[in-house]
């Protein structure tokens, strides 16, 4: 057995023989040329033939991977036109007296090179795109066909790289995953992996040869694993992973598009948890309905610097576009407690889950605050983004949220920078926002229930705890009691209640919370439809009849 470790780009298993795909060097020689003028002319009608192919390109990819992936094709259209790479290559042509060909593959090169060398991710992953237009334009110049991976059986596909077009043309029912010994995560192939839900590895220094080819091989994608003729311990554990995963598609399958409405008519949102922009295609993989929390604080956690009011307009602004129509609900900066950066300068706390920490540092350290605001306004033009606050304790709080909030919007008016008009709300994670949610509720558009905070500071346990793990009851009646009357004091005031803690995922309290009246639970994505199966299935007015006779 062979073991290459590699970088995961979309999780899951595949098991089947390995087919090794070696794409053939084009050859390209230098050739003098007499009449550049026709030389030229050939080049520009090659331009117009591959712009043809990336249509059809879109086209498919518009059925398979949708809109969002499909304009990979689109920016590569706009390549072959960009003004820069167009005068390289044809001064080349006019100046040296070269060949078309000759002109393209050193214009490819010396442009891939410089995206390659640059700082950003990003742009480090234009440099494949780069080199994708560059062979696609040396394939129409040779006469040649566009060459696609075939395969007579469900295979793995190991190759040096894969260019987009190349992945998007792939026939899903024949591969079972694909294999890189080079790529980025950020490649719009990496992209267009994930949304195709392909389990991938890229970077994987494995032989590109007949020692692999043709053998049996198990993707990992989960742990980033490529085994080669495996053993039958490693067999049989990674089939019994892909069973639970191909029971998760079926249910996907059978729920996926059903709308979160129970027997007896009683609707209520699903919505997800996520980290990060990386986590979206997992959104929407899964179904939800929305984005119910947006843990902004990664951001800030995965730097060494206060980030930009740039660099989170961008996320915000992405994540805002890809998911349309459905709701986004931003977490304001959630730092503190066990979630620390050091560039904050954060004084030693005794207790920190108590201490200086969310909404705390936000409101004494305004700037920083402002900062994010200007980002999440700004971003809510493109899309339907709500702003949640965290850590509330009190109306004050909220109020003084607003002034900054009015601030920042009149310094974006006299600026004339386009921004939204979010909904606003706060996450009830205290037991003194639970107490006074009937006044709080005057003051927002929505709630969303913290059950971890919540919980931990209802039964004065700290959840760090690991000696505690047997007294931290999520299940404690105090908990489900503050739950209910939080969603009571909202629907009073005319505002949905929703909740985003661990225990929104708890399928044993499905059930009690649609019995509450919960309009909105926003869990881990793979959580979605276990759930949506439940409240499906659940009438909840003889539930509440059953309970009343226990």
């Amino acid at each position: 057995m062979q073991v290459f470790h590699g970088k995961s780009v979309f999780a899951g298993v595949a098991i089947g023989k390995i087919q090794v795909y070696s794409k053939a060097e084009q050859q390209v020689k230098r050739v003098k040329i007499e009449d550049t003028e026709a030389e030229v002319a050939r080049y520009r009608k090659a331009i117009e033939t591959a712009k043809e192919q990336l249509g059809a390109l879109y086209e498919k990819a518009l059925q398979e991977v949708g809109e969002a992936n499909a304009a990979i094709f689109e920016i590569h259209q706009m390549m072959l036109e960009d003004d820069d790479y167009q005068e390289s290559v044809e001064n080349m042509i006019n100046v040296q007296k070269v060949n078309a060909e000759y002109a393209v593959a050193q214009t490819g090169d010396n442009f891939a090179e410089m995206f390659a060398a640059m700082e950003d991710d990003y742009m480090r992953g234009r440099a494949a795109d780069i080199r994708d237009i560059s062979e696609r334009l040396l394939t129409v110049l040779h006469g040649g066909e566009e060459k696609s991976i075939n395969t007579k059986e469900p295979t793995i596909i190991v190759a040096d790289d894969l260019a987009p077009s190349e992945t998007v043309q792939l026939d899903k029912d024949m591969v079972l995953s694909f294999v890189t010994a080079h790529g980025s995560v950020n490649s719009h192939t990496a992209i267009l992996a994930r949304t195709m839900g392909i389990p991938a590895l890229i970077g994987t220094p494995l032989p590109l040869d007949e020692t692999i080819d043709g053998k049996l091989g198990i993707v990992d994608g989960t742990n980033g694993v490529i085994y080669i003729e495996p053993d039958e311990e490693i067999l049989k554990k990674m089939q019994a992973i892909q069973q639970e995963e191909k029971e998760k598609k079926e249910l996907l399958l059978n729920l996926k598009g059903k709308e979160n409405i129970t027997i007896d008519g009683q609707k209520i949102m699903l919505y997800a948890n996520i980290g990060n922009s990386k986590d979206l295609a997992t959104v929407l993989q899964n179904d939800a309905g929305g984005i119910g929390l947006f843990r902004s604080e990664f951001i800030y956690l995965e730097k060494d610097h206060y980030p930009t009011e740039e660099e989170q307009f961008q996320i915000y602004k992405t994540v805002a576009e890809t998911m349309g129509e459905k709701r986004v609900i931003i977490r304001t900066l959630d730092i503190g407690a066990d979630k620390q950066c050091d560039y904050f300068e954060m004084a030693k706390e005794d207790n920190p889950a108590m201490g200086c920490r969310a909404i705390r540092i936000c409101l004494t350290r305004p700037e920083v605050f402002k900062t994010q605001l200007r980002a999440l306004f700004r971003a809510s033009a493109f899309g339907k983004i709500a702003i949640m606050y965290p850590m509330i304790t009190s109306v004050k709080e909220v109020r003084k949220i607003k002034e900054i909030v009015e601030e920042v919007k009149g310094e974006l008016s006299e600026q004339g920078i386009e921004y939204g008009e979010p909904e606003q709300g706060i996450m009830i994670e205290t037991p003194a926002a639970a107490v006074i949610s009937d006044m709080l509720a005057k003051e927002v558009d929505f709630f969303s229930i913290g059950t971890n905070d919540l919980t931990q500071y209802l039964l004065a346990i700290d959840r760090q705890n690991t000696s505690l793990d047997e007294f931290f009851d999520s299940h404690h009646p105090a908990v489900l009691r503050m739950i209910a009357l939080v969603v009571e004091n909202a629907h009073k005031a005319g505002i949905w209640a929703g909740i985003c803690g661990e225990l929104g995922a708890d399928l044993e309290l499905t059930q009690e919370f649609l019995a509450m009246g919960v309009d909105e639970l926003s869990v881990s994505p793979n959580r979605i439809l276990p759930i949506r199966k439940i409240v499906l299935e659940t009438n909840v007015a003889e539930y509440k009849k059953n309970k009343q006779e226990i």
